[in-house]
């Protein structure tokens, strides 16, 4: 049985423009790729779909997620068209996470931007990483609504530097997390997944169990939108929802 399943939501958008892609080397590393596409175009879903795969084949090929991230972000930092205002604009950008499962190694994870990865281990659900959007720049206090978290402060297609991010926002263009070898179940989500979940107050535990993950993932894709939609069901706007589900094993 495939120790992993995807699944999506298209949600109220225009086209699905989150994307996720495996890879597995010989020797046995595999990378879960997990990007969510800024904006709803066609350009952008075909863009997001083949960087994904790029990202998935780097970070299993050099064995460490964190690696890979950025060798892909420099190869797309580097294009001469994102230095320019005016042509910067119409090149695909993404919020992307990659997962590194190795044979008796930790999991390394690393992401720029908002999609998430979570650890469901002795029934808790557990968020490994940290968004990377305005509301983390400026966090609710004293009755403040805090910054937006539909504004994502890093993003694969961006040009700048750790340290220029650190300056500009207050932290690194690429973050990461390492995770002690399992048995546990690993969710990357895009914030069309868990954003809906989060703002009805739902634990996500109980939407991670179950024997089979194709039917895990797609009840918690599809949960996400409904869940989007119940929250307004006069005027909905759920967003892309797109779920990677991995069962890692002990050794």
């Amino acid at each position: 049985m495939r120790p992993y399943a995807t699944a999506q939501n298209l949600g109220d958008r225009s086209h699905q423009c989150d994307a996720t892609a495996v890879f597995t080397t010989l020797d046995g590393a595999t990378a879960y790729a997990l990007l969510d596409g800024i904006g709803s175009t066609t350009t952008i879903q075909k863009w997001t779909q083949t960087a994904a795969r790029r990202l998935a084949r780097a970070a299993a090929r050099h064995g460490d997620a964190e690696a890979g991230l950025r060798a892909v972000y420099g190869q797309y930092a580097a294009e001469p068209d994102r230095a320019d205002p005016f042509y910067r604009e119409d090149l695909g950008t993404a919020a992307a996470i990659v997962a590194v499962v190795t044979p008796g190694k930790p999991t390394t994870i690393a992401w720029c931007g908002d999609s998430r990865a979570y650890a469901l281990t002795d029934g808790t659900a557990t968020c490994l990483t940290r968004d990377h959007n305005l509301r983390r720049v400026f966090p609710p206090r004293d009755g403040f609504r805090g910054g937006s978290r539909n504004r994502i402060t890093s993003y694969l297609g961006a040009t700048y530097t750790d340290a220029e991010a650190m300056d500009a926002v207050n932290h690194p263009a690429i973050e990461t997390h390492t995770l002690q070898c399992g048995p546990v179940r690993l969710l990357l989500a895009s914030d069309g997944a868990y954003e809906p979940y989060e703002d009805a107050g739902h634990a996500l535990a109980p939407l991670l169990d179950g024997t089979s993950l194709r039917t895990v993932a797609r009840r918690f894709a599809d949960g996400a939108v409904k869940a989007s939609r119940d929250t307004n069901p006069s005027d909905p706007h759920a967003d892309n929802s797109t779920v990677l589900i991995a069962d890692i094993p002990s050794a």
